[in-house]
């Protein structure tokens, strides 16, 4: 994978190869301009020279010394290096070097691309060959400094506006900074951070998306906690109108089953002693018919009554895990642990219900005041009862002030129904310890369910 750079490099490294593209574009264009420059210029100093060696030779007596006494005395003609030879070649007279930047030249490669290609020029004096060969080093050394001192300029010009694009986009995406660190609250499982409005339109909208999303995800996660409470509270409540039903069924049996059998006992007897008495027996005959009647109603009420499985009674471990689990899901930004020690199989349904609204309740109150990372739910039963222990690690309150808080309140009132214990460890930034001990209650016996008769 290539590895991956922040996009104020990228955009500032892309608008400063672009500059340097155009520049490099324009240097093109300038040497090709001042290469036909230069050949216009030492073209023509060549011309002017040649035309001025040629009237001098022809102004010249048939001495040729004179001439090269005349040529020497010039000196260096401009753009061009004269040479004079007799006809057999031996150089006889060399124009000097130019003093114009003496010591000093282009570069080889430069000079190879601005130098053009010039023929030598002859000229025939009185016994002697003049040469001219055009020079043009002085004007490629004028042309490579002028370049380099361009080039000085376009590099400190790269750096400024490298520099400055990077500043600008960084003023531009410095909103970001806040973007990155709301997405990492979000996925912290906590919706409360709200974007202000931005400098530009596109992150302006951008932030108001967030909001809103923001705000649906909080509203979300509280009415999937309130469902989820209330489903709790409808199945704790289905259990104790299960729990109704099965005692209205036992009672029902008990004391309409038996009283209806000992009348029927009595009426029988009757009957068989009255077989002589006519209105006797008939009466009779007719009270155990009614009675019938009565034990086949009693026993329809006590089939709708009870229901198959509705004796099995409810689990606390599971429920507990249950719920925490689905606590973890709510809150995922907050660590919970539970340690669950084996409970009984059986227990009443009562005080299941109890123990798990009083860490309902716990856990709630952590969610909502405690700013806590981390909870710890501890559930290990005794030989007289079970021990609840539910601590954080968030900010803790004054146990003694008033809090206004209607759920400890309601923790209490749930203890003290079943003479339990309710202890709080807190204080302000250490946290909060629930220590409850609840003793534990009496398990109804099971009704009999099967070869009972009313």
């Amino acid at each position: 994978m290539h590895p991956r750079a922040r996009l104020d490099t990228r955009v500032s490294l892309v608008v400063t190869l672009a500059a340097a593209v155009l520049m490099l574009f324009g240097g093109s264009l300038w040497l090709a301009a001042t290469r036909d420059a230069i050949h216009e210029e030492i073209e023509a100093a060549t011309r002017v020279a040649e035309q001025w060696v040629a009237v001098l030779s022809h102004d010249a007596d048939a001495e040729p010394t004179h001439l090269i006494q005349q040529l020497s005395a010039v000196g260096r003609v401009r753009a061009n290096t004269l040479e004079i030879t007799t006809p057999d070649g031996t150089l006889r007279y060399r124009s000097p070097a130019p003093t114009y930047k003496a010591g000093r030249d282009a570069p080889a490669w430069f000079a190879a691309l601005l130098t053009p290609d010039f023929a030598p020029r002859m000229v025939t004096g009185p016994g002697l060959h003049i040469r001219l060969l055009p020079d043009a080093s002085r004007s490629v050394l004028d042309a490579w400094d002028n370049a380099v001192a361009a080039a000085g300029w376009a590099l400190a010009i790269l750096v400024l506006l490298g520099v400055a694009v990077r500043r600008a986009i960084d003023r531009a995406l410095a909103p970001l900074t806040e973007f990155e660190a709301a997405l990492a609250h979000t996925g912290d499982g906590r919706f409360d951070i709200r974007l202000p409005r931005q400098r530009s339109l596109e992150l302006d909208r951008l932030a108001e998306g967030y909001n809103q999303m923001a705000a649906r995800l909080a509203a979300s996660l509280h009415d999937n906690a309130r469902l989820e409470e209330d489903q709790a509270f409808s199945r704790a409540l289905t259990a104790r109108l299960e729990e109704e039903r099965r005692q209205l069924a036992r009672e029902l049996h008990d004391e309409f089953g038996q009283g209806i059998t000992a009348v029927r006992a009595i009426t029988g007897a009757i009957a068989q002693k009255s077989r002589d008495d006519a209105a006797l027996h008939g009466n009779a005959q007719a009270i155990l018919a009614m009675t019938g009647q009565m034990q086949d109603g009693v026993r329809a009420i006590l089939e709708r009554l009870r229901k198959p499985g509705a004796d099995a009674p409810a689990r606390l471990d599971d429920a507990l895990r249950a719920y925490c689990t689905h606590w973890r899901g709510c809150y995922p930004a907050i660590d919970l642990q539970l340690a669950l020690a084996p409970l009984p199989a059986t227990l009443d349904a009562r005080f299941s219900l109890a123990v798990l609204r009083l860490v309902q309740e716990a856990l709630t109150n952590v969610a909502r005041h405690a700013e806590a990372t981390a909870v710890s739910v501890r559930v290990a039963s005794t030989g007289a009862g079970l021990t609840l222990k539910i601590a954080d690690n968030g900010q803790g309150f004054d146990a003694s002030a008033p809090s206004g808080r209607f759920g400890l309140t309601g923790m209490r009132e749930r203890v003290c129904a079943h003479r339990g214990r309710l202890d709080i460890i807190t204080a302000p930034g250490t946290g909060c310890t629930l220590n409850i001990d609840l003793p534990w209650a009496a398990v109804p016996a099971a009704p009999v369910t099967s070869g009972e008769s009313a």
